[in-house]
């Protein structure tokens, strides 16, 4: 999950493996596989910028947190 900055201000955290395409139109227009679309604050290059970190880290396995001694 990446986070993004509404117009409004607030903050939404959105799920970067459903990110169907962005357009900036002046704001970044973010549609998702479901077809719904949100308007967010951040360039369309720092939105694709964070979607990378995203699957860096999922792809390097720190996206899970360690578990319980217990558990592993």
């Amino acid at each position: 999950m990446i986070e993004v900055t509404k117009l409004d201000n607030s903050k939404l955290w959105v799920n970067a493996d459903l990110i169907h395409s962005m357009q900036s139109a002046p704001d970044t227009v973010i549609t998702f596989t479901t077809k719904e679309k949100i308007m967010v604050r951040e360039p369309v290059e720092e939105v694709s910028k964070r979607i990378i970190a995203y699957h860096r880290m999922v792809n390097a396995g720190t996206a899970v947190p360690d578990l319980p001694a217990n558990l592993n």
